[in-house]
């Protein structure tokens, strides 16, 4: 028989309520073990961590952390969702992205999509990467465009490819009033990602007929992806999508529509990361400040932002690319729970080339399940009220901000872009972010962590070259360790194997197996294999073993109390043996024959690319 508490009755009653004084007290107390002496706030902060932006994720949230109020869902400032309903009643939109550039191969997969769950596209049409609009009608044979929404990505044929759109729905029978999704027209977004001169002229017309014409069609969208795949922030990110929108609200008024109209003709694009709380904080603070801008612009009620979130492009791997199936369910569910109208999930095989078949059914299934089975969408905001993320919207909102207001300082967007400005701090940004991946501070599981070194290669059909602009540059996480594994696997194309390293590991297991695993793991992510046979050696046996490993490289790893007995002399005897390079997994130190050390925080890129040089790896 299960016994159920009396009404009122609460179950914590009797324990005391510790104070967070208590808390930090005992912080002290674990601090202090590992040889940080700090007390009171110093121990909270011990703990937290600066993260992009100057944003501080601090080891516990209390009341004490207050922000704004967040609002209702569908009331300004919109943070908590831009309907009143969320997403409860149908869930988020499914919205797959294709860029074949064969109209019948683009028809098999959009069919295949729209019976399986996917309840919009988002097609490449025109130029080296999209569907010719020639190829338009033959890609959309069989489409229900009145229950298929279309977002195009049309670039410098956006009249062409929207009149192609527009004339398809006619003579299909839908109704002008029926029409649904975006032109995509982004004239200062094509600006950013090309380095074209913005001419919003043509966005602005198209925006004028939407308006008059078709109702629930928007002809602009806010693409902040050029600057995320840049290496922006997600403040940077946010700012620069402000700015966007600004200026066309600014074209879209002067040339005659109010600003609740204007405001009604512009989707937001956003990247979702796999880090999922700032993906939560993102989407939820973007459309508190875009709800600011209209409110600054005398139409409170038009600040509901229609937002499209696509998992992000720069997160995503060419080594061990299934792991970027666990990236993108993490990056769609924060953007799901952060309250996106649509979602985007990329192929796990995105980085590879054009995705097959099975790589766009997992990327639909994503969402399906995490709507279906996990029932995220059934719950409006379910991050709402959480100390941490409403304190990290505000924070975030705060810094986005203060880089839109710099760009509108610099003159708007247009001139910011054009004067470089804009370029200079994404670069700055992704400069910092650079060393924290060359260091690993920030790991990429199966590249700079963890890598597989026999993996086998997942090959796919590669895309058409894009044409080279003078716009901002696209960038990866995986790059610099992407660079290191293509030069060993040039090696081993050219020798029959692979760089080698020598594992000396000293003592027994309990005294070498961290150290040793951390320097495999290391080397591994430059394409180095580390050969670590036999299990331990010492003076004696060392020069034997290294002898048999078929390089000329060794890495001493035990602990600091067998180094200081041992180092020198093991090290010594690799020197013998024919060691041109002896590294120790440790701190620095000064030990008699050891060229190098390797440890935690340390330049891993400028470690494994000096080896290569000095092996010769070309």
């Amino acid at each position: 028989m299960t016994v159920q508490p009396a009404d009122g009755l609460s179950l914590a009653a009797g324990f005391p309520d510790p104070a967070h004084e208590q808390w930090q007290s005992l912080v002290e107390g674990v601090l202090r073990k590992s040889g940080k002496d700090v007390s009171g706030p110093a121990a909270e902060e011990a703990l937290s961590t600066t993260v992009e932006d100057g944003l501080i994720t601090r080891p516990l949230y209390t009341s004490r952390d207050d922000a704004p109020d967040a609002g209702l869902p569908g009331f300004a400032p919109f943070t908590r969702g831009s309907r009143p309903e969320g997403c409860t009643a149908s869930g988020w939109g499914v919205r797959q992205r294709h860029a074949f550039t064969d109209p019948a191969r683009l028809n098999e997969a959009v069919l295949t999509d729209l019976e399986n769950g996917v309840t919009s596209l988002w097609l490449a049409v025109g130029g080296a990467c999209g569907v010719p609009v020639s190829g338009l009608e033959r890609a959309l044979d069989g489409v229900l465009l009145d229950l298929a929404p279309l977002v195009l990505d049309a670039g410098a044929e956006l009249d062409a490819a929207a009149t192609e759109l527009l004339r398809l729905h006619a003579a299909r029978g839908v109704p002008a009033d029926q029409v649904r999704g975006s032109l995509g027209a982004d004239p200062l977004g094509r600006a950013a990602r090309e380095g074209t001169e913005p001419d919003l002229a043509d966005a602005v017309r198209w925006a004028l007929r939407c308006a008059e014409e078709y109702p629930g069609l928007r002809a602009i969208v806010v693409d902040a992806m050029p600057y995320h795949e840049a290496g922006a922030s997600a403040a940077q990110e946010l700012g620069a999508s402000l700015a966007t929108g600004v200026a066309y609200l600014r074209a879209l008024t002067d040339a005659g529509l109010g600003v609740e109209e204007a405001c009604a003709q512009l989707e937001f694009r956003y990247a979702a990361t796999a880090d999922q709380f700032l993906t939560i904080a993102r989407m939820r603070a973007a459309r508190r400040l875009w709800a600011r801008v209209a409110e600054a612009c005398g139409a409170p009620g038009a600040g509901a932002q229609r937002q499209h979130a696509v998992t992000s492009p720069v997160m995503m791997t060419r080594r061990d690319p299934w792991v970027n199936m666990l990236r993108t369910t993490l990056a769609s569910l924060g953007a799901g729970v952060g309250g996106a109208d649509a979602v985007t999930v990329l192929p796990f095989d995105h980085a590879l080339g054009l995705p097959d078949a099975f790589a766009r059914r997992i990327a639909r299934n994503t969402s399906t399940i995490l709507l279906e089975e996990s029932h995220l969408a059934r719950v409006i905001d379910p991050a709402g009220g959480s100390w941490y993320v409403e304190r990290l919207t505000d924070e975030l909102a705060e810094a986005a901000w203060s880089f839109f207001q710099e760009i509108e300082r610099a003159g708007g967007m247009a001139a910011a872009l054009g004067s470089g400005l804009v370029a200079e701090r994404i670069a700055a940004t992704w400069e910092a972010r650079k060393k924290d991946l060359a260091r690993r501070k920030e790991p990429v599981t199966g590249v700079s962590e963890f890598p597989l070194l026999d993996e086998r290669p997942v090959e796919r059909e590669p895309l058409p070259p894009a044409p080279v602009g003078g716009g901002l540059p696209v960038v990866r996480r995986d790059e610099a360790f992407e660079a290191l594994r293509l030069r060993s696997d040039a090696h081993l194309a050219a020798t029959g194997g692979r760089p080698k390293v020598f594992i000396a590991a000293l003592g027994p297991p309990a005294a070498h197996t961290a150290r040793a695993s951390f320097a495999a793991n290391l080397f591994q992510a430059g394409g180095i294999e580390a050969v670590h046979k036999p299990a331990r050696v010492d003076a004696s046996t060392v020069a034997e073993a290294f002898a048999a490993s078929g390089t000329d490289v060794a890495c001493l790893c035990s602990s600091d109390a067998l180094y200081a007995e041992q180092a020198a002399e093991v090290a010594a005897a690799l020197v013998a043996a024919g060691a041109r390079r002896v590294y120790l997994a440790g701190r620095p130190a000064a030990y008699d024959g050891v060229d190098a050390y390797v440890f935690a925080g340390c330049d891993a890129v400028d470690v494994l690319s000096s080896l290569l040089d000095r092996m010769g790896v070309a």
